[in-house]
């Protein structure tokens, strides 16, 4: 129980894993015509720009 509330394998991956949610809700909304294309790309790029914000900021220092 106590690695479930810590985070377990997730306990560094939190950020992954909601802007690839992110990315195919998006995607998925412009599949079912809920969003067009060009509200879907902003999704796109936002979710992607943050993830490799956490990637850069997660390898600062480690050399």
């Amino acid at each position: 129980m106590n690695k479930f509330i810590r985070g377990g394998y997730l306990k560094n991956r939190k950020t992954y894993v909601v802007s690839t949610t992110g990315i195919v809700g998006a995607m998925g909304a412009y599949l079912i015509g809920d969003a067009d294309i060009f509200t879907t790309l902003q999704t796109i790029f936002m979710l992607s720009g943050i993830y490799f914000l956490k990637q850069e900021s997660s390898t600062k220092g480690k050399k």
